[in-house]
């Protein structure tokens, strides 16, 4: 049974080729006929396609270029508020109902942002003030550029982490000691400075900036670039389990390298790949030089941070702020560390001079560009795919929308200008923009009025936190990561809700934290790649049924009271056919429906060599006996005549084809998302290798990018028999396979 195309009423029909017995009768168009009575060949549903001319790729350039190029008021004024949008949201500012919570939410975040900034710049390798100098120009920048009415842009800690790595490693090949050896004078002013030893112009701290401001313009670059290329939707190839596991790694990274903070221990970071396993090995081979003023200061802050900070979220709905008891903790902790002289007295670290004011604007270093390259392009990625989940995140919950190729020129512009003034990279933060929210926040008001409350800081009181001790800004980075650390409590339900999300957050963050940060989030994306290739070569081929109504089929095994059609075999693929799986998509429905034709036309060349060979013994045998006489007779009861071997080989293919009860074979694709070459080509070898047995192969419910491949890849015989080849529903196949089963004589039953 072969597949050819068949010409009712005008209309190219393509099915089962029908056996030369079966013709198309020339008075009775529809009809099937085979001997003495015909059988009425069912007329699938058919739809009138749109008529459509392809545009030529040379128009559709011309077309797109010149809507692009052309100019016009309009179009300059849509351009400017799409790219400013401030000036579109800003004059519709509604005073009287949005003024008090965005001053109030400003003025919180940005009490918040002076501990947690001080904070952050030790995880970043970088003077307290360049802390500052970040979150205050990251509020503005973002306050002019951001589409998100919500989020907090300023310093993330896992990007903190990866600055610092970078920065510690070019350091490092710059010839400086580590952090904690050096006795070198501070220049806060960023002049050049030279070392008889070293034979440099320019102490540690001002070469750390100098790096983390190269890393921080070049990670900007990279994001206005991909915003310029309109490559956004990367974001989605970056799942929440992915981010979700590389967070969580990065701050177990994040812990351990604080822990030298509160014990008081003068480690330098370790470079390289499992840096979390030898800092811990650092640490536990120095517990003897713990300075136990910082280890005391350090519990006492915890436990007064933890308890508060669980008072906080636990009453967040009745407080109209959050305390600040981070503030509160820092002002106590330099209060008491400059009455007491912990520096002196007890050689604890602190803070340091903190200056005043900004320093003039400097270039990056551009000779270290092609160095950190490869760790900004991680960066960007990172920053921009955290800043677009949350601003996505915030934006669905109250109701607007953003534009990500906007958010990534907005926190690329976030990186580069700030990166002339000593900043490092930034990005939106999850705990500020929580208490942002929560704070009554409408509008990126909030953000300026948070800007203005880190000059304050920045012109008049950042120097009076010079004795404040360093072990208490590692413990405030060790209380917000309580969010992060939390993770590993839902990995039980993550398992149970999906055994492939909790696989992939597992392995990204495995890999982050006791491996490499960078490589862990490229690892992370490997695996959810291979995990999405991996759910498409288990696909498998399920056997459907037609419910009581008749008009719908579903899976035999998933639901009861389904029963099949005499002769026809429906099943359903649940996965594309592409190069990749196209071997297994036939193995699969060769498994599922029970007859592999190629096991199937194996068998049969093996009988009929059989039979031929019987038939051989039996003509040579009979031979035989002629020549030898009666006397011989006797024996040649023990050997096969001609037509008994003829009846036994018939008898033996009639049991193999037992299993066979079917004539037709309906794949429904409504499953099959797509095609390529490669799958096209599966099912011309699967409609070849079924034909060669008997059995007809018909598609249903192909949707239109399915059809189109099909046509371009020439599965159809004929320009057009796409109309019938292709059916709309199951049971139109299914009617049509049954009418065409006239041609095994078994009209009655099925006409």
């Amino acid at each position: 049974m072969e597949v050819e195309t068949v010409i009712i009423e005008g209309t190219s029909v393509t099915g089962v080729r029908l056996a030369p017995s079966m013709t198309v009768e020339n008075g009775e168009a529809g009809q099937v006929g085979n001997g003495d009575h015909t059988c009425p060949l069912h007329t699938p549903l058919t739809l009138e396609e749109w008529g459509r001319e392809e545009e030529p790729c040379s128009a559709q350039v011309r077309r797109r270029a010149k809507k692009l190029c052309t100019c016009s008021t309009a179009r300059a004024k849509a351009l400017l508020l799409d790219s400013v949008p401030i000036l579109r949201w800003l004059p519709r500012y509604r005073l009287r109902e949005w003024l008090l919570g965005d001053m109030m939410s400003g003025v919180i975040v940005g009490i918040l942002l002076v501990p947690q900034s001080i904070a952050y710049s030790l995880l970043a390798g970088q003077d307290p003030i360049y802390g500052l100098y970040t979150s205050f120009f990251s509020s503005i920048i973002y306050a002019l550029l951001g589409s998100s009415r919500h989020i907090s842009v300023g310093i993330f800690g896992v990007l903190c982490l990866l600055v610092g790595q970078v920065v510690d490693r070019e350091v490092a090949l710059a010839g400086y000691p580590p952090e904690n050896n050096i006795n070198l004078t501070t220049d806060m002013t960023g002049s050049a400075m030279e070392n008889s030893t070293m034979g440099v112009v320019c102490d540690r701290s001002c070469y750390a900036i100098l790096v983390g401001a190269t890393v921080t313009f070049t990670a900007g670059v990279f994001q206005v670039l991909m915003g310029l290329l309109q490559v956004g939707f990367v974001s989605v190839f970056l799942s929440d389990s992915l981010l979700s596991g590389f967070a969580t790694g990065a701050s177990l990274t994040i812990l351990t390298s604080q822990l030298k903070y509160l014990l008081g221990l003068k480690l330098p970071r370790p470079q390289g790949w499992g840096s979390l396993i030898k800092t811990w090995v650092g640490l536990l081979s120095n517990l003897g030089k713990t300075n136990l003023c910082d280890l005391v200061t350090s519990l006492l802050c915890l436990l007064v941070l933890v308890p508060a900070k669980e008072l906080n979220d636990r009453f967040k709905s009745k407080l109209r702020a959050p305390i600040p008891f981070e503030l509160f903790v820092v002002i106590a902790a330099t209060l008491a560390s400059h009455f007491g002289g912990f520096r002196e007295r007890y050689g604890s670290e602190v803070a340091g001079a903190i200056p005043t004011g900004f320093l003039p604007p400097q270039l990056p270093a551009w000779h270290l560009i092609p160095e950190v390259a490869v760790d900004a392009f991680s960066i960007a990625l990172v920053g921009f795919a955290i800043t677009v989940s949350l601003s996505e995140m915030f934006a669905k919950k109250h109701g607007y929308t953003v534009d990500a190729n906007q958010e990534m020129y907005a926190i690329g512009f976030c990186n580069i200008l700030p990166s002339f003034f000593r900043c490092f990279t930034t990005s939106a933060a999850l705990t500020k923009t929580l208490v942002k929210e929560s704070t009554g926040c409408q509008t990126q008001l909030s953000a300026l009025v948070s800007a203005l409350v880190l000059l304050l800081v920045l012109l008049l009181i950042a120097p009076l936190f010079y004795s404040l001790q360093k072990c208490v800004l590692a413990v405030i980075i060790l209380v917000n990561l309580r969010g992060a650390l939390r993770k590993f409590l839902d990995v039980p339900r993550m398992w149970r809700a999906n055994h492939v999300d909790a696989f992939i957050w597992l392995i990204t963050m495995a890999t982050s934290a006791l491996v490499n940060t960078e490589l862990g989030l490229l690892v992370g994306v490997l695996v959810s790649a291979f995990c999405v290739l991996g759910r498409t070569q288990r696909a498998s081929a399920v056997p459907l049924g037609q419910t009581a109504d008749g008009e719908l089929y579903e899976d035999i095994g998933q639901y009861r009271g389904l029963h099949t059609q005499p002769g026809v075999a429906v099943f359903r693929y649940e996965a594309p056919i592409y190069y990749a799986n196209q071997a297994l998509f036939k193995r699969a429905l060769y498994r599922a429906v029970g007859l592999d034709p190629l096991q199937e036309k194996a068998r049969r060349r093996k009988q009929e060599k059989r039979r031929k060979k019987l038939v051989d013994e039996a003509v040579a045998f009979t031979t035989t006996g002629v020549r030898q006489g009666s006397g011989d007779e006797k024996d040649s009861g023990t050997l096969s005549t001609p037509e008994s071997a003829e009846v036994k080989v018939t008898s033996d293919e009639a049991i193999l084809l037992q299993h066979a009860s079917f004539h037709s074979l309906v794949l429904d694709c409504s499953a099959v998302l797509f095609l390529d070459s490669a799958g096209v080509g599966a099912l011309k070898e699967v409609r070849k290798d079924y034909a060669e047995v008997g059995v007809g192969l018909l598609l249903a419910r192909c949707c239109p990018s399915v059809t189109e491949s099909l046509e371009r890849g020439g599965y159809y015989e004929e320009k057009g028999a796409h109309t019938k080849v292709v059916f709309f529903t199951i049971t139109d196949a299914v009617l049509y396979a049954q009418s065409l089963s006239a041609q095994n004589g078994d009209c009655e039953s099925n006409c």
